[in-house]
């Protein structure tokens, strides 16, 4: 079952993950001056994880493969770590699609 882990930083931000099985890093947050901000962050990834067109596909010059989620007005909600092929980073997509909207909060603050 995936989980959004919420953290703070050393010097008092606050980010966030979203987890999927064995605990593997599907996707991660800017970071944010308050806890408040972060728990937004969290609610926008829910609202927008089921849609295609919020994906942005990229490949980093390095040809590694990753992607952004979108919230509606163009800002980037969450970033993918790296994967060596496009059907790994297509694969961790259909996970966040799939997990996203009903994913639990723990909190490590």
């Amino acid at each position: 079952m995936a989980t959004f882990e919420l953290s703070k930083t050393e010097v008092g931000q606050f980010n966030f993950s979203l987890r999927g099985e064995e605990e593997k890093t599907l996707l991660r947050s800017e970071q944010y001056t308050s806890k408040s901000s972060a728990q937004n962050g969290i609610e926008s990834i829910r609202k927008n994880a089921a849609e295609d067109k919020r994906y942005e596909l990229k490949e980093s010059s390095n040809g590694k493969f990753y992607f952004n989620l979108k919230a509606v007005n163009g800002q980037v909600i969450g970033t993918s770590p790296m994967f060596g092929s496009a059907e790994a980073r297509d694969a961790v997509i259909a996970q966040v699609k799939g997990t996203a909207a009903t994913a639990g909060v723990v909190e490590d603050l």
